[in-house]
């Protein structure tokens, strides 16, 4: 098992990734020609914020920073529930 000085000697290195990873996300998401690649740049976006909020939850030892995972993973879910919904109305007509 990992000890807890480990984990928390990566995690800044980690947040670092994490934050380069969502910058380039961005940069799709404004960048992209349809609808297709910006959801998906967005899922990508929303998940790398999540692991984000857990690896500061992590770093500061404290669960209180938790509260916000499940908002954003529930509206990253509706939103591909919309979308989806959108593109098969789309397709059908």
């Amino acid at each position: 098992m990992v000890s807890i000085e480990t984990i928390l000697s990566f995690t800044p290195v980690l947040a670092g990734l994490f934050t380069l990873a969502m910058i380039i996300y961005s940069l799709r998401v404004f960048t992209s020609k349809n609808l297709g690649d910006t959801v998906l740049a967005i899922d990508a976006l929303t998940v790398d914020l999540i692991v984000l909020m857990i690896l500061v939850a992590l770093y500061y030892r404290t669960p209180y920073l938790l509260i916000g995972v499940i908002p954003l993973a529930s509206w990253i879910f509706l939103l591909d529930l919309i979308v989806s919904r959108y593109l098969e109305k789309r397709r059908s007509k």
